[in-house]
């Protein structure tokens, strides 16, 4: 049975634009997945992590306690996420890589949130397709891949079908964790992790169903970067 890593934005299941409607799709589309796949499903804060650690910020909070707390944003929305599925980890969300590994030998689904302080979600998931040796990452985003610059506040933005690895750790300056918060399309330590494993990693919109669908079940990249080693 081959594994799927799928790193999954709070953006895109926690924010105020995302409805039932959709979430459904996504489930149900999972759940029949996992009847040929074994599925690891990252969770990030979205919304409500960034809006917690801006105030935590302001108020003077250092970078690990902000940290903390949108770990903790990412494990109540893997929680909820959970409770959609048929065969997943209801009763417990693990705390760490090792952990999710050992609970997918019961669950077909394992879904999970951030570990520790100093990474966002994206690593933790780099770091369970590196140790669960999975066939492919996808990273699910809010935007339809990599561009050159944040499409949301540049027109002119140009998208990458593909890019190598080593141009995507310049373009988001390194491999060091920069902040909490940080909305990056790729952090620094994931693609370290991507780099060193040669992980077949891919940047898609979460919000399209079918092309994750169709990437997943066919190997097909109908829109997105596919990240190159």
């Amino acid at each position: 049975m081959k594994t799927i890593v799928i790193s999954i934005g709070g953006s895109i299941i926690a924010s105020k634009d995302t409805d039932e409607t959709f979430l459904g799709k996504l489930s149900n589309l999972l759940n029949d997945l996992s009847k040929d796949y074994k599925i690891f499903l990252i969770v990030g804060g979205g919304d409500i992590a960034r809006r917690y650690i801006d105030i935590g910020r302001k108020l003077g909070l250092d970078e690990k306690s902000l940290d903390i707390i949108g770990i903790a944003s990412t494990r109540v929305n893997a929680q909820f996420f959970t409770m959609l599925l048929d065969n997943s980890n209801k009763d417990e969300i693990p705390r760490n890589t090792d952990d999710a590994i050992k609970l997918s030998k019961t669950y077909d689904i394992v879904v999970m949130g951030g570990t520790t302080p100093g990474h966002s979600t994206d690593m933790v998931g780099a770091e369970l397709a590196e140790k669960s040796g999975a066939n492919m990452f996808i990273i699910a985003t809010n935007v339809d891949g990599i561009y050159d610059k944040d499409p949301r506040l540049h027109k002119d933005a140009k998208k990458f079908k593909k890019i190598k690895i080593d141009d995507l750790i310049k373009l988001v300056g390194g491999t060091d964790w920069r902040k909490a918060g940080s909305n990056v399309i790729v952090d620094g330590p994931a693609c370290e992790i991507i780099k060193r494993n040669k992980i077949k990693t891919y940047v898609i919109n979460g919000k399209n169903i079918e092309i994750l669908k169709t990437l997943i079940e066919k190997c097909k990249l109908v829109e997105g970067t596919e990240i190159k080693i």
